[in-house]
């Protein structure tokens, strides 16, 4: 960095020194301007990284890392992004002042910047309604249509690593409790860069005129998601484990099972209770390596039936079951396994009914338009996010493979891994009522509606120019074949026909019938594959998305 870019710096770190509230991150920053001033080059690196860029907002809010600068998620941050969405709010507002309500999970600071948005949404002449303490983000989406809000706020960053924080936006209205979608977020980020523009942010008119809401709220969603699947006589016997991945699932999800009448499970204590530094798992993800092992050490010493498993705030759901030919004696299901077993659940309870639609995200299994197809449903791809997903017409199931699921449409219109894991209950009471299990409910589904297999390669990298490099060179050169097999088709869908989903996607479909996806991960710096197939046997099936991996791993080598 030359002498003007880092003045530059230093200044934009001093003036952000002046407005910041938190002592934590004001002596952070205090220390990294001291050793930059003083010549210390990894100091003026670590300045350039806090103030060259600024987090982003988009239909996914905010989200990063904890920390000092405007490339972080800190108190400076979270305090214009909510005086920015009050504006915004404020605009689109009739008479009346809108309504917002703010929930919070367990992670570092989540409490405190939710207390922040409240205090900010009050000083600007909001209603501001603070869930009564952290909860599930599915609560929160639940809040915003049950309490009639014009919008909604979740402080999170859901399964992402201990050090990271996240601001997540839903508005009211037509699809009340559903995730943003563009132009509103280039509207809110608009807004929210005038409010940085502007200065300091201890100018902000501030209220503690905000409410707190009652337990009502909660009791509601309890209520409404132990309706979902009613614990039948044969769940009494039912022997099986939990896992709150150190996250809020827990207190909510457990009155919910009493409320619905099952048996409590056998939970993974090391993890039941929140805690912001995730201690036993690498990754708070239910879908990383490792991070279920406690889980499956719990089912081996009880014998369980079955394994759930909710990641840190609550909206995804992980399922496992005992498999003799694994190693650790248990298979964590995939998203898509799960995605059909809930989406035949529903289907099978919507036939017949007039406009009833299941839909996914493009890159989830085909399978589910087979199901809709087999019970004369309508059917809907939409690009990857629930924010899509759960704007489909007629949705009466939607889900994606990174194990979302949303089975209550008219309650939640977000992914909920809560009500989600009550329908799964379900599921396994009536199987075990008959002498089943879930892995029997599996073999069923392939028997009735086809045998389908899916599979994921996923490349991790540091520089976010990698991802892009591998895109160019994969629309430049498109493949003639994956592995052994011909491509029969590509499609870009940046190039997608009106009416259609459009994204950096890239979709081929091979000569056997198989499918494969590419595309950027849209909250991590990765590059995903998508693999999926359809055979005579589920073994078939399975040795074909083998087959494809190879030839994927084989093919991003050539490319990168």
């Amino acid at each position: 960095m030359n002498g003007q870019a880092l003045d530059d710096r230093l200044a934009q770190a001093r003036a952000w020194l002046r407005q910041d509230p938190d002592a934590e991150t004001r002596d952070e920053l205090a220390v990294v301007v001291t050793r930059a001033a003083s010549g210390d080059a990894a100091a003026a690196a670590d300045l350039d990284d806090r103030f060259g860029a600024r987090l982003a907002f988009g239909t996914a809010g905010l989200r990063g890392e904890l920390g000092a600068g405007s490339n972080r998620m800190n108190r400076v941050l979270v305090a214009q992004a909510a005086a920015g969405f009050a504006a915004y709010l404020r605009e689109r507002a009739d008479a009346a002042a809108p309504t917002v309500v703010i929930g919070y999970d367990g992670r570092r600071n989540s409490r405190r910047f939710a207390l922040d948005s409240a205090e900010l949404f009050a000083g600007a002449g909001l209603r501001a309604i603070l869930l009564p303490r952290l909860l599930p983000t599915p609560v929160l989406a639940f809040a915003v249509r049950h309490l009639g809000a014009d919008a909604g706020v979740m402080v999170t960053a859901s399964h992402n690593p201990p050090n990271d924080n996240g601001y997540k936006v839903y508005l009211g209205g037509e699809d009340a409790g559903a995730q943003i979608v563009s132009p509103a977020d280039v509207e809110i980020a608009a807004r929210i860069q005038q409010i940085a523009d502007a200065g300091d942010i201890s100018a902000l008119p501030r209220s503690d005129a905000y409410e707190t809401a009652g337990d009502d709220v909660v009791d509601a969603y309890v209520a409404a998601t132990a309706a979902v699947a009613p614990a039948p006589e044969s769940a009494k016997s039912l022997t099986w484990v939990y896992t709150a991945m150190h996250g809020v699932g827990w207190e909510t999800f457990a009155r919910i099972v009493d409320a619905a009448g099952y048996p409590r499970p056998k939970t993974v204590g090391e993890q039941l209770s929140p805690d912001p530094t995730f201690r036993t798992v690498a990754f708070p993800n239910p879908e990383e390596p490792g991070a279920m092992d406690l889980a499956f050490a719990a089912g081996r010493r009880t014998r369980a039936d079955f394994i759930l498993a909710n990641d840190p705030d609550a909206d995804r759901l992980a399922v496992a079951i005992p498999d003799e030919s694994v190693e650790s004696g248990w298979r964590r299901l995939t998203g898509n396994e799960i995605g059909l077993l809930l989406g035949a659940r529903a289907a099978r309870a919507a036939e017949g009914t007039a406009g009833a639609t299941l839909a996914c995200s493009l890159v989830s299994s085909p399978g589910l338009g087979a199901i809709a197809a087999h019970h004369g449903l309508d059917f809907r791809e939409t690009l990857t996010g629930f924010k899509w997903i759960s704007r489909a017409p007629g949705m009466v199931f939607g889900y994606e493979e990174a194990l979302g699921y949303l089975v209550n449409p008219e309650t939640v219109r977000d992914k909920d891994g809560i009500s989600a894991a009550i329908a799964v209950l379900g599921l396994a009471a009536e199987a075990h009522g008959r002498g089943a299990t879930l892995a029997d409910v599996l073999t069923e589904l392939g028997e009735t509606y086809g045998h389908f297999a899916s599979g994921q390669v996923s490349v991790r990298v540091d520089d976010l120019s990698v991802i892009a490099k591998v895109m160019l060179a994969l629309r430049t050169l498109p493949p003639v074949r994956i592995g052994e097999t011909p491509v029969a088709s590509a499609e870009d869908l940046l190039d997608a026909a009106p009416g259609h989903p459009s994204g950096d996607v890239l979709r081929y479909r091979l000569a056997d019938g198989s499918r494969v996806i590419v595309r950027p991960s849209g909250t991590e710096p990765k590059l995903k594959v998508y693999l999926d197939a359809q055979a005579a046997s589920a073994q078939d099936a399975a040795h074909v998305v083998a087959a494809l991996e190879d030839g994927v791993q084989a093919l991003l080598e050539e490319r990168s």
